[in-house]
């Protein structure tokens, strides 16, 4: 077995180790969502956290981990009489962004159910990391239905599994940590609002602690025992923390005033529900039993909405979870608690086990694309000498959804139509491989001609192999929706790029809710960039079309075949994908030889190949060439006006863009 590495050896993280220990001492807190960039150690953290965490007695050959005191009357396994156990180390419990919903909650034994009646149950995950850990690495690369399993077993401590008329349960009580990087797409904001707590991790700017962070990482990586040998006092110390702080919690108080404070924060920072209220009065309590007090202090509610806040204050997708800490004091000190004791607010932990000031710093995420890029630093070659300042983008709009037509096989979402896992059912076939979705009627139907040949005596139906029959469902999917923007100087001469962004904008916020890969493609000047190669991240997308510039000629057949590229390369990564292609532009071609022929051949390789594509017609004025509607009809597709894509007429669209491929 490997040595883990020690949770008290890691370097500059102590917002996020003090999270995760809240959580070790009072898991009703609600779990913990880890947001930071790469190569920040959050994994490496999480995994040692486990050894830290006291050692739990279960029932002896219980596959679901039941306390011998008070077994669950409901166990699959049981009933287990009260009783002495084992005891064994508690455990951490990986679930792989891949795995299938069969793997997360378990799956029945369908043929014994069908023949003898009998619950035969294989324990999933949720079985696995009950009373212990489950740890999700690139939570927001999850399918939506399995977070969506996964936090509602968290919130209710029980798991599920429903299979065609046939109903288990078990318990399912789990401290759940999911770690994230912001750059690979965000979570939806109900989801959000399930994790108890949020940490921010970014790497140190400091060279003595990223010094140290190399010196321990080497030496780790040299001698693990032995560097864990080194750390193991330190170790036992905080793990007998842990045990006299779950001891100390039901003695906790939590009074009036630090109740007021709590609830005037949470409506202070407009929070949406009630959850945010609990989950900071649970981390408040958490905070002093760590500190070894038992009463609840002003900074003990400080700490607590720094970690519970931030993700429940995002009003759309592009905002950058945060809190602003004037604020808070200004609240704090308002309806500051009368009834506190006079007690010291340093504790044996600074105050409520606040982490030093050598921590991350609190606010936006680090190295966000609004941080890291310059509004110039999207410049494709040959702008030229015309190219103007970015322009904001208008207010964006609700739009209706552009879908791809036919029926494909992609990652679940909710643009397309598309064969999947989930959704209803529309026929049935013989399994290709393992039997996954159940189609009961047509699996009785192909058994019940040979019941007598298989000499069959009793209520159960005799049931072979070949009988199975395997449900095809029907649900949507999720498709790379490229954007193929025209920045020349046409754009920008009449003043539209404002208009035209906020376009953009708002169909980057219809791809955000549907769950769709984005890609940013632009041209102006002689050439075309990909300013954003295919990504979940939709706010990147947006940050760079903010920093979009304009001016020059407009070299339309570049930009298509820029995207024709950024499509070939994106179909050897993800075949199953299909894609979306929305061209804005006013369907002008300037510059170079030939610019107008050169545009409508490359248009019509998006035709041969039926992608499906909408041009959005940016022209203005009282007098229109029709140039962007031409465009469409090369590339097979249909052509909408910036006007237009406010209204009802998009679902006329979607419909026309169907009839043309039908």
């Amino acid at each position: 077995m490997s040595t883990l590495y020690p949770f008290t050896a890691v370097v500059g993280q102590n917002d996020l180790q003090l999270a995760l220990l809240l959580n070790a001492v009072s898991p009703a807190v609600g779990g913990v969502l880890v947001r930071g960039e790469k190569g920040t150690a959050k994994s490496t953290t999480v995994r040692a956290l486990t050894a830290l965490l006291p050692e739990l007695e279960v029932v002896s050959g219980c596959r679901f981990s039941c306390a011998p005191v008070a077994p669950d009357p409901k166990c699959p396994d049981g009933p287990h009489e009260p009783g002495t156990g084992i005891t064994r180390p508690a455990r951490m419990v990986e679930l792989p962004v891949g795995a299938s919903e069969d793997r997360l909650v378990g799956a029945l034994d369908i043929e014994r159910a069908l023949a003898d009646g009998v619950k035969a149950v294989e324990p999933g995950l949720l079985a696995a990391a009950h009373r212990g850990v489950l740890y999700v690495d690139e939570v927001n690369l999850l399918h939506d239905h399995l977070v969506d399993l996964l936090l509602d077993a968290a919130a209710m401590g029980t798991s599920h599994i429903e299979r065609e008329g046939v109903s288990m349960r078990h318990a399912a009580r789990f401290l759940l940590v999911g770690t994230m990087n912001p750059e690979e797409g965000e979570l939806r904001p109900q989801l959000l609002d399930r994790f108890g707590l949020t940490v921010e991790v970014a790497a140190s700017r400091e060279p003595d602690q990223r010094v140290e962070v190399v010196r321990r990482r080497l030496a780790y990586d040299d001698d693990p025992a032995g560097f864990a040998a080194r750390w193991a006092e330190e170790e036992a110390a905080v793990r007998a923390r842990i045990v006299a702080a779950r001891e100390l919690l039901p003695s906790v108080r939590l009074g009036d005033g630090a109740l007021r404070q709590i609830a005037a924060t949470c409506a202070a920072f407009e929070v949406d529900g009630m959850r945010a209220d609990i989950v900071m009065a649970r981390t408040a309590t958490a905070l002093a039993a760590w500190a070894g007090r038992t009463d609840v202090l002003a900074e003990d509610v400080r700490q607590a909405a720094l970690l519970a806040l931030p993700h429940r204050r995002r009003r759309n997708p592009f905002d950058t979870p945060g809190l602003d800490e004037d604020k808070l004091d200004e609240t704090l000190e308002e309806f500051g608690g009368d009834d506190d004791p006079d007690t010291d607010p340093d504790g044996p932990d600074g105050g409520g086990g606040q982490p030093p000031a050598e921590g991350p710093e609190g606010g936006g995420a680090a190295g966000s694309p609004a941080e890291a890029e310059e509004p110039g630093e999207s410049q494709p070659a040959g702008a030229g000498s015309g190219e103007r300042s970015p322009v904001g983008a208008a207010e964006p709009f609700r739009t209706k959804v552009l879908s791809v037509p036919g029926i494909g096989e992609g990652a679940a979402g909710r643009r397309s139509r598309a064969r999947t896992e989930q959704g209803r059912t529309t026929r049935a076939r013989r399994p290709q491989g393992a039997l996954t979705k159940l189609h009961l009627a047509a699996t009785v139907q192909a058994a019940a001609p040979h019941q007598r040949a298989r000499g069959r005596r009793g209520r159960g139906l005799v049931i072979r192999r070949d009988d199975l029959r395997q449900a095809v469902r029907e649900g949507r999917e999720s498709n790379l929706v490229l954007f193929v923007v025209d920045a020349s100087g046409s754009m920008a001469a009449r003043q539209r790029m404002g208009a035209v962004k906020g376009a953009v904008v708002s169909l980057l916020l219809d791809a955000y809710q549907r769950r769709d890969k984005v890609g940013l493609v632009t041209f102006r000047g002689s050439a075309a960039d990909v300013a954003l190669p295919p990504t979940s991240s939709v706010d990147a997308a947006a940050a760079r079309l903010e920093s979009l510039p304009t001016g020059g000629r407009t070299p339309l057949a570049a930009g298509l075949l820029k995207a024709h590229d950024v499509l070939r390369v994106e179909r050897l990564r993800d075949p199953a994908r299909r894609a979306l292609v929305v061209v804005v532009t006013d369907g002008r071609a300037t510059g170079g030889t030939e610019p107008v022929a050169l545009a409508s051949r490359a248009a019509r390789l998006f035709a041969a190949e039926g992608v499906a594509s909408v041009v959005v017609d940016c022209e203005s004025g009282p007098v229109r060439l029709g140039l962007a509607g031409r465009l469409a009809g090369e590339l097979g597709g249909s052509a909408v006006t910036l006007d237009e894509l406010r209204a009802d007429s998009i679902a006329g669209l979607v419909k026309d863009v169907q009839r043309r491929a039908a």
